[in-house]
């Protein structure tokens, strides 16, 4: 099992930044990638990023790529997610969720987080101004 809890979000004005927070506890242990995903009101949910056990990360979105990215704190047992450049269309919820992997695999197909994954609340970010 693992818990997963978000933090971060907000307003910001287009070109703006913000950055989001995921820290997720494996009581009983393993390995795990996490994968960032956002959810617009009338839309389906869109895989952004993943960051695999090991810190290797994949790319799910061309709307970001450039923009975002994903890293590890191993200090504080959190993955950030860092959005630079942000437009109008980033406003959505932002959700992070783990799965369970090996130590060396890569992530998870963006498809593949539909089943046996654990996720956040979900945090709103806006852009406006």
């Amino acid at each position: 099992q693992l818990r997963v809890v978000e933090s971060g979000g907000g307003l910001a004005e287009p070109g703006g930044s913000l950055r989001l927070s995921c820290s997720v506890s494996a009581p009983y242990g393993g390995y795990f990638a996490t994968g960032w995903f956002r959810q617009a009101p009338g839309k389906a949910r869109e895989g952004m990023l993943c960051i695999s056990s090991s810190g290797s990360v994949s790319d799910y979105a061309d709307s970001v790529k450039g923009r975002f990215t994903t890293f590890k704190d191993n200090a504080k047992n959190t993955v950030i997610l860092v959005m630079d450049g942000l437009k109008f269309e980033d406003t959505a919820t932002y959700f992070c969720a783990a799965k369970f992997t090996s130590a060396t695999a890569a992530c998870p197909r963006s498809s593949d987080w539909s089943s046996g994954s654990y996720w956040g609340q979900g945090t709103q970010v806006t852009v406006s101004g």
